[in-house]
């Protein structure tokens, strides 16, 4: 995350992720002492800190943002916690996009937990309505769910074609204290699956959420979600979306360019006894056949981390499977989608997929 020295060197200003957002802190330099450096929380608020620029004075310079919002230069007062926005560069573009509403939920889990979950509603939502919702399945697996702003997973465009968008801060984020995070390392089939279910479950109560139209989207750990959802959903799901995801842990573990990650999460070779639960209960293709619900897959074809043959073998089966089925390939792309051409092209698709099925 970003950080920087005060400019009188008695402090260290960071970024960390915190209950759903990212926020300013700040950490006291203690010098050649035994005494322990003192952490505080500078700022609260339903927006995200995402990088610090510099210091002048009393003043903390930082770049903000929201769902609502891609990130503008702020100046935040660390003396009286005055926010002042210094730029202003989008505003134009955002004057003819209605914002959407972005809401806390907290949702109890199976293990009887509290659970943040960002639930977002389409503009001028009216809860008198029924509305198609999509279950968001973040990657990682151990980043942050945040208010983030995203030129491919936005969520504040999902919203406004329509959708309610459900995004469970589910085991393994980081913002929830170093349990939560570590508890997703050797259990990626385990609790954070349960959590997913109790998410979608629990926004399903609510009216105005159309049950027979549930979807559930997500890339690199969010795409091993929906190949692995798919085979456990018991038909909540209508629809879904995978990129860029673990469809067999086996070969992945054989083709990945960062076997530190997966000897770390996975517990190592799938050939040692102990590691057996992560390849064979926790992996999606043991499931497949228990496949039932349209899919669309999506890969780049320079993506090393997840290679190609990840969703390859994930499409022949849903083919083979006889359900509907699609493949996206974007043979330029890494384990994102960085080209702007290739971008519109995800964008379009992936709204006509859930149009057609959803």
């Amino acid at each position: 995350m970003s950080y920087k020295w005060s400019n009188d060197g008695n402090f260290l200003y960071f970024i960390a992720a915190v209950d759903g957002t990212k926020q300013l802190f700040e950490v006291d330099y203690p010098g050649k002492t035994k005494r322990m450096p003192h952490v505080r929380q500078l700022t609260k608020g339903d927006w995200d800190v995402n990088a610090i620029i510099g210091q002048s004075g009393d003043l903390l310079i930082v770049t903000r943002g929201s769902m609502n919002r891609t990130s503008e230069i702020f100046s935040y007062n660390l003396k009286t916690d005055r926010w002042n926005q210094l730029s202003n560069v989008n505003d134009d573009f955002y004057s003819n996009i209605a914002p959407v509403k972005t809401e806390r939920r907290y949702v109890t889990t199976t293990d009887g937990k509290q659970m943040l979950v960002w639930v977002i509603y389409p503009p001028d939502f009216d809860p008198a309505k029924k509305y198609p919702t999509l279950l968001y399945c973040q990657g990682g697996p151990q980043s942050a769910l945040t208010q983030f702003y995203s030129f491919r997973w936005n969520f504040q465009l999902m919203a406004s074609q329509g959708y309610i968008v459900v995004a469970p801060n589910r085991r393994g984020m980081p913002g929830h204290g170093v349990e939560w995070n570590r508890q997703i390392s050797k259990d990626y089939g385990g609790q954070n699956m349960r959590d997913y279910l109790s998410a979608i479950d629990d926004v399903s109560k609510e009216s105005y959420v159309d049950k027979n139209r549930l979807g559930a989207i997500g890339a690199s750990y969010g795409g091993y979600s929906i190949f692995y959802l798919a085979g456990i959903h018991n038909k909540r799901f209508k629809t879904f979306i995978a990129h860029d995801g673990i469809f067999n842990t086996q070969s992945m573990y054989g083709t990945t360019e960062e076997t530190f990650f997966v000897n770390y999460d996975m517990g190592g070779p799938y050939w040692e006894e102990k590691n057996k639960k992560s390849y064979n209960e926790f992996n999606p293709a043991s499931n497949v056949a228990k496949w039932d619900t349209p899919i669309y897959i999506i890969q780049g074809g320079l993506d090393f981390r997840v290679p190609t043959g990840q969703a390859l073998e994930a499409f022949t089966a849903a083919q083979l499977l006889g359900i509907k089925s699609k493949l996206l390939y974007l043979p330029d792309e890494n384990h994102w989608v960085l080209k702007h051409q290739n971008s519109l092209v995800w964008q379009r698709e992936f709204f006509k997929w859930l149009k057609e099925t959803l």
